[in-house]
C-alpha cells in the first residue's frame, strides 16, 4: 500500500471479524514500532503482545473499570479483537541514559526535561504499529487504561515498576458490516482544515 494511503486510511476501528490475525504480522508491526524515534537512541519501550484468549480475558478483567458493562458497545466491541499490544515507556531508562557521559548530565533530574520524551517516543512507535496494521488491511485501536486499574494490570501481568503502559491497542480483521465509526471519529465529525492548525512565521 502507498504511504499517503496508509495515513489516509487510518481510522480506530473498535470491532473486528472473528479471524485470528497472522502471528508474523503482528512481529512486522512491532520490527517497525521500534524504528520509531527515541531520544538518545535510550530505546525506554517495551511492548506485552496478548493473543491467546485466556490471556485476553485477564486483560479485560485487569484493565476495565469494575462496573464495566461487558456488554457495552464500545467494550464488548474491543473484547472481539483477537490481538492486544499494550506499549510501556520507561521513564528510568531516559534518566540514566543522559546521565552517561556522552550526554554530559551527572544527574537523573526529571525537571530537565521539558515534556516526558519517554511516553512521547513510545507514543510514536505505537503509531507505528497502527500504520502497520493499515497496510496489512486490519484495523485497529489506541485507547487508555484507566489510572486506577494500572496498578491491578502491572500485577495480572508482572510489568516491572520501570515501565508504564501509555495505552493499549487492538489489532484486528475489520468486519464486514463496518460502521461509520463513533461519535467522534471523522466518520461523524468534521477534520479541521489544515489552514486552521497551521501556523507559518507566527501565530
Amino acid at each position: 500500500m502507498e504511504f499517503q494511503d496508509v495515513v489516509r486510511k487510518r481510522k480506530m476501528v473498535r470491532r473486528y471479524a472473528d479471524r485470528p490475525v497472522d502471528p508474523a504480522v503482528v512481529d512486522r508491526m512491532l520490527s517497525n514500532a521500534v524504528r520509531a524515534p527515541s531520544a538518545g537512541f535510550s530505546q525506554g519501550w517495551s511492548f506485552l503482545v496478548l493473543d491467546d484468549a485466556a490471556d485476553l480475558d485477564r486483560f479485560w478483567a485487569a484493565a476495565s473499570p469494575p462496573d464495566a458493562d461487558p456488554s457495552s458497545r464500545w467494550l464488548g466491541g474491543m473484547r472481539t479483537a483477537p490481538v492486544v499490544v499494550v506499549p510501556l515507556s520507561s521513564k528510568a531508562a531516559y534518566l540514566e541514559r543522559y546521565a552517561e557521559p556522552d550526554k554530559g548530565w551527572r544527574d537523573q533530574e526529571e525537571r530537565r526535561w521539558p515534556v516526558p520524551y519517554w511516553h512521547i517516543d513510545t507514543g510514536m512507535a505505537s503509531l507505528l504499529i497502527l500504520q502497520t496494521a493499515v497496510d496489512e488491511g486490519l484495523g485497529a485501536c489506541f485507547f487508555g487504561i484507566p489510572r486506577e486499574q494500572v496498578a491491578g494490570f502491572r500485577t495480572e501481568f508482572g510489568v516491572p515498576e520501570r515501565f508504564t503502559p501509555i495505552g493499549a491497542i487492538t489489532v484486528g480483521h475489520l468486519p464486514e458490516d463496518s460502521d461509520h465509526g463513533a461519535a467522534g471519529s471523522p466518520g461523524r465529525r468534521a477534520r479541521k482544515p489544515t489552514e486552521e492548525v497551521v501556523h507559518r512565521g507566527r501565530w
